[in-house]
C-alpha cells in the first residue's frame, strides 16, 4: 500500500510551502475522511483517503506549473495592491492567478521571478538550507571604494540580521556598476549592504535564479519553463 505524508500532499496539491500544510492542519482547517487530521499524518494513496482543505476537497491528482516572468519595476510581489501600487499579479491571465512566487523582488527591483503552485519547489528553492545561486545586475549611486568591495566580498558586512558577503564583478571604469552574485535571500539584503557602506543602489535587476535565466525574456512578459 503506497503512503503518503499530509503535509507533503497537500503542499504538493494545493501549492503551500510545507510549513504553511502544517500550520493548516494544527489549525484544524484540514479533514481525512471526516476526521480531524495531525501533524506527521499519511495519506493511503490505494485507497484514496478523502481529504479536505477549508471543507474541499482536495483532489489527488494536480498539474504543476512553473512560470518564469520578467517583472517590470513599480510593480509588487503581493497578491494585494498597495495603496495605487500595481501586483504582478495584473501582469498575468486568470489560469496563473493562484500561482504563488518563489521568493520576491521589492517594488524597486527588476528581473526574473518564478511563479508556481508546486510548494515542494517553492520550498527547495527559497530554503535556506538548499543553495541557490542568485545572479543581479547592480547599478550604485556613486563609485564602489576598492577597500569596500573587499569588505563585502572577502570578508562580509553586518547587515542587522547577520553578516553579509556578495561576490562582486565590476562591469565598467566608473566602478558604478556589478554583477552581484549571492546565494542567500534575506529582505532587501543587496540594498541594505551597500547602504551600511554609504551606497544607495538605484537598479537591482535579477538576472538568475538557480537554474533558471531571464535571458530574453521582455519585461512584462512570462513564459512556461520545465522543472530544472
Amino acid at each position: 500500500m503506497q503512503e503518503l505524508r499530509l503535509n507533503k500532499f497537500l503542499a504538493e496539491q494545493l501549492g503551500l510551502s510545507r510549513r504553511e500544510a502544517d500550520v493548516a492542519i494544527q489549525s484544524g482547517r484540514v479533514t481525512i475522511n471526516g476526521k480531524p487530521a495531525v501533524l506527521g499524518q499519511r495519506l493511503s494513496i490505494d485507497k484514496k483517503d478523502k481529504v479536505c482543505y477549508n471543507g474541499k476537497i482536495v483532489p489527488f491528482s494536480r498539474d504543476f506549473i512553473y512560470l518564469g516572468l520578467h517583472k517590470p519595476v513599480g510593480y509588487v510581489c503581493s497578491r494585494k495592491s498597495q495603496d495605487s501600487t500595481p501586483t504582478i499579479y495584473e501582469l498575468l491571465p486568470t489560469k496563473y492567478q493562484s500561482l504563488k512566487t518563489v521568493g520576491r523582488l521589492d517594488k524597486d527591483s527588476s528581473g526574473l521571478i518564478l511563479l508556481t503552485n508546486d510548494g515542494d519547489f517553492n520550498f527547495q528553492m527559497t530554503h535556506p538550507k538548499f543553495t541557490k545561486t542568485k545572479i543581479y545586475l547592480v547599478e550604485l549611486d556613486h563609485e564602489l571604494e576598492p577597500l569596500h568591495q573587499q569588505e563585502i566580498s572577502d570578508f562580509g558586512i553586518e547587515i542587522g540580521d547577520g553578516v553579509s558577503r556578495l561576490g562582486l564583478e565590476r562591469l565598467d571604469d566608473a566602478r558604478r556598476k556589478w554583477r552581484v552574485t549571492m546565494s542567500e535571500g534575506r529582505n532587501r539584503q543587496i540594498r541594505r549592504t551597500f547602504a551600511a557602506l554609504g551606497y544607495t543602489v538605484i537598479k537591482l535587476h535579477r538576472v538568475q535564479f538557480g537554474p533558471y535565466q531571464l535571458g530574453d525574456l521582455k519585461s512584462g512578459k512570462f513564459q512556461e519553463v520545465p522543472k530544472a
